[in-house]
């Protein structure tokens, strides 16, 4: 059984698909204005190990990410400038071109963390349509209301609003326009009523690029929206050849996303949702914590953002980094510092040395492994922890369990190097990717002498010889069971 801890229950419930070993997943996806963060990129690593749980374990899961192309506004209290035409605007490109570019920045940073892809891709700039059918059903229930700058949802109509935070309505609103919305418009019903579709500058003034007719004016979805149409769309099934049918939508299976996400978009999601439908919007909410940069949390906003790009500059993996998000459990903060990165980056090349030392000593070509008791209850280990609420630093330590053993020469190269490949379809390190390169004469020769030297305590004459194999293009590691040379990358 796997279980996962509910932030809307607040507490840990075995997990349930709807539909036998069917697993709807959403997670919600960039903001693309900038590039993403490593704090960003947390996320989904967690996520990532998520979905690949779910998939080691025999579920078909069906993934839907969104793209935020349009709608966030600067401020959470649906005022400033949508973020993406405020890039445009400083780099002199369209906003569509600026949405593009940082898109497929992001899906390139994914790529180099091992992330697997979702099913389902989908801009919000691709489902206006949607966004303004749902925005008619609220307001056919009379869930909306109309102001000089928008339509906006209101929230004092919904009677349980609010409980993925595990506040009531007059909790919430007193907690948000104390703290995470200063700016509080004044035709506005309540502090925590949200737009759903805003207006476009008056004629005159700063035009618009991302705009589109609607029953109510030129304007663009607000925010919240987008998640939950693309929601109702691919997992809820709510839409049918453009139509949309609420009384037909499903309750999704999983909802993802960080932290900060859940006292306004994900509360907001929830309450569009299950207001028009009337229905539980979804069984299963996980999220994400923080990543701690030099006491601060990273952010964009904080100036103390890094970027992939930036980790592999200084001459680091950017698997070190997955490595590094996989010792803290998703639901605390991690502490990022470039020591603790490179002590990653260490520790991961002591897995790689690992799996090319098995490598080196497996004898059959083609290997069906029946696991060792020993290997066995190792193997039931790492799933535990990781059924445990993707309990990965504890599955991390039965995985150095698993090298120590083999290192002790208690279990078989074939049959150790077959567990660590089921293990890393979780941790996605990319173990499967190492491969033996045969060494030349004149490697094999000099590895010999550089033997030779060791043995005989000659520590500055192997020393000697280590440059030169160096100065060849390999890295040599000496390991418990031999020296290995392989080619720098």
């Amino acid at each position: 059984m796997i279980s996962f801890y509910n932030t809307l229950t607040r507490k840990k419930e075995v997990f349930k698909s709807v539909k036998g070993r069917n697993v709807g997943l959403y997670t919600c996806g960039p903001t693309v204005y900038s590039y993403a963060h490593i704090g960003n990129l947390r996320t989904y690593i967690f996520e990532d190990i998520l979905k690949r749980v779910l998939l080691l374990e025999g579920y078909q899961v069906h993934h839907v990410m969104n793209i935020t192309d349009v709608g966030h506004l600067s401020s959470n209290a649906d005022t400033g400038e949508d973020k993406i035409e405020k890039a445009a605007k400083k780099q002199k490109k369209s906003a569509f071109q600026i949405a593009e570019f940082y898109t497929q920045a992001f899906f390139e940073d994914c790529k180099k963390l091992n992330i697997l892809s979702p099913d389902i891709i989908a801009p919000a700039t691709k489902h206006i349509k949607e966004a303004i059918a749902l925005i008619q059903a609220l307001e056919k229930k009379g869930f909306t209301y109309k102001t000089s700058d928008g339509i906006y949802f209101d929230t004092s109509k919904l009677k349980d609003y609010g409980k993925l935070t595990g506040m009531n309505f007059e909790k919430l609103n007193k907690s948000l326009k104390a703290g995470a919305r200063i700016e509080f418009s004044p035709e506005k019903r309540n502090t925590t009523d949200f737009s759903l579709w805003k207006f476009s500058p008056p004629t005159g003034g700063l035009k618009r690029q991302m705009e589109w007719s609607s029953p109510w004016g030129v304007g663009f979805p607000g925010w919240h929206i987008e998640c939950a149409v693309i929601n109702l769309k691919y997992l809820g099934k709510a839409f049918k050849n453009g139509v949309f049918t609420p009384e037909k939508a499903q309750t999704i299976d999983i909802h993802t996303g960080g932290s900060d996400l859940i006292p306004i978009h994900h509360t907001n999601e929830i309450a569009q949702v299950e207001a028009v439908t009337e229905k539980k919007f979804v069984n299963y909410w996980l999220h994400g914590e923080f990543l701690i940069f030099k006491e601060f949390r990273m952010g964009k906003s904080e100036g103390n953002a890094i970027l992939v790009n930036d980790l592999i500059k200084k001459g680091f993996s950017p698997l070190a980094f997955r490595y590094l998000a996989l010792n803290t459990h998703y639901r605390k903060p991690l502490e990022f510092s470039w020591q603790a990165l490179k002590n990653a980056q260490e520790g991961l090349n002591d897995i790689y040395n690992f799996i090319y030392q098995c490598l080196i000593n497996i004898k059959q070509k083609e290997i069906k492994i029946k696991f060792s008791p020993a290997l066995e209850k190792i193997k039931k280990e790492f799933e535990e922890a990781m059924h445990d609420d993707l309990n990965a630093p504890r599955a991390l330590a039965v995985f150095w369990k698993l090298i120590k053993n083999y290192y002790k020469e208690e279990s078989e190269p074939e049959e150790t190097y077959q567990l660590a490949l089921i293990f890393d379809k979780i941790l996605g390190l990319g173990l499967d990717k190492i491969k033996i390169t045969p060494l030349s004469k004149e490697l094999q020769l000099l590895s010999e002498e550089r033997e030779q030297m060791r043995k005989m305590k000659k520590w500055l004459e192997a020393d000697k010889i280590r440059k030169k194999i160096e100065k060849l293009g390999f890295s040599l590691s000496d390991t418990k069971k031999g020296t290995i040379i392989k080619p720098k990358k």
